[in-house]
């Protein structure tokens, strides 16, 4: 009988943490994903020059097509992703279908393609879960064509694109005053800058549990440290692939890149590096944490033994002297005596007080 079937009423997968596991390791790209539809969808759209600028709200996509070649940059935002949607604004814009099916896409790879015209980037938002101590992500596509940008958002309730709506709604910012390429830049620069904010957080969970693991080693530090290592993983799997992505930007020659924008393109590059190599510390930080958890167990361990094993010496003249004393013999020195008993009593006293003291001038303990 498998185990699992009855595991499954007493919620030991909470216990243990083993559902937490599933959900980082179970990703199989040859199997067809399955995304729930979205209840409903926010269009935002902001349609700027360095002039002037309208912001729309709508809950239709079906708009969209009107902000087409305006003549000015649009930014279309789209937050809750349903099938129908996406495929009616990528076919307005012209969005080859191998890129719609990497939008509908779950769990897919952060990466960077050129695709007739337009330049592609997915990847995940990542947000730290104070309450359950996890790393949680969210896809979001982002779709650069001429004069354009749309990003595709699963989750409507977050996201950490507020700076950018303050910077467009101030006439003299840079992104009013750039292309379409400068706002994909700063949409990679905050989501690459929020990275460190989740970092943070585990950095502070990472000190509380080293100072536990010091003071008082136990079971339960230890599913914490195995805890850390999971969410580490989240990280190290959206971390290296962004940094290739943004390698892609700054090695492409697509003509919706200005050569004034690879800069500020490499500024990420350097904070994704960063951010990779903070990841690795904090790896190697874990680690260590396991060794000297295992190591504080021997430790006491060993002091347990310690203690045994000078009770064990301590007690071994007493039992020898009773052991003497109580010999089925008719001759036995001092059995008759009338200090006999006293004596031998003496002896299990003196005799382990003698043993500490050799034992304390050798530094045994």
């Amino acid at each position: 009988m498998s185990p699992q079937k009855y595991l499954r009423y007493f919620g030991l997968n909470n216990l243990f943490g083993t559902q937490r596991t599933k959900e980082i390791l179970s990703v199989n790209p040859t199997v067809l994903p399955h995304r729930e539809e979205a209840a409903e969808v926010e269009v935002t759209i902001y349609d700027y020059d360095p002039v002037n600028i309208q912001v729309h709200h709508f809950k239709t996509v079906a708009v969209c097509e009107k902000f087409k070649h305006d003549g000015k940059i649009t930014w279309i935002n789209i937050e809750g992703i349903r099938k129908s949607d996406v495929e009616t604004v990528c076919n307005t814009y012209n969005v080859h279908p191998l890129l719609i099916e990497d939008i509908l896409s779950i769990n897919q790879r952060p990466k960077m393609d050129e695709v007739e015209g337009v330049l592609f980037c997915l990847l995940n938002m990542l947000f730290y879960n104070d309450q359950k101590k996890t790393v949680e992500t969210e896809q979001i596509s982002i779709v650069l064509g001429k004069d354009f940008v749309i990003s595709f958002q699963e989750d409507a309730n977050r996201d950490v694109f507020d700076l950018i709506r303050s910077r467009l709604n101030m006439a003299n910012s840079k992104i009013r005053q750039r292309t379409a390429d400068y706002l994909l830049y700063s949409m990679l620069d905050l989501i690459v800058d929020n990275y460190f904010l989740v970092m943070e957080k585990i950095g502070e969970q990472i000190e509380l549990i080293e100072e536990e693991v010091i003071r008082r080693s136990n079971t339960k530090s230890l599913a914490r440290i195995n805890q850390l290592r999971k969410e580490l993983i989240v990280l190290k799997r959206n971390l290296a692939p962004v940094r290739d992505l943004i390698s892609g930007i700054i090695r492409s020659e697509s003509d919706l890149l200005d050569d004034r924008t690879t800069k500020y393109f490499k500024d990420v590059h350097d904070h994704i590096i960063q951010a990779s190599d903070l990841g690795e510390n904090y790896r190697d930080v874990v680690t260590g944490m396991q060794d000297l958890y295992i190591n504080n167990v021997n430790l006491k361990l060993n002091e347990v033994m310690k203690v045994m094993a000078i009770v064990t010496c301590l007690l071994a003249p007493a039992t020898v002297i009773g052991g003497i004393f109580g010999m089925n013999f008719d001759i036995i020195p001092y059995a008759h005596h009338r200090w006999g008993f006293y004596f031998a009593v003496g002896c299990m006293f003196v005799i382990p007080i003698w043993m500490l003291w050799v034992f304390k001038k050798r530094g045994w303990f």
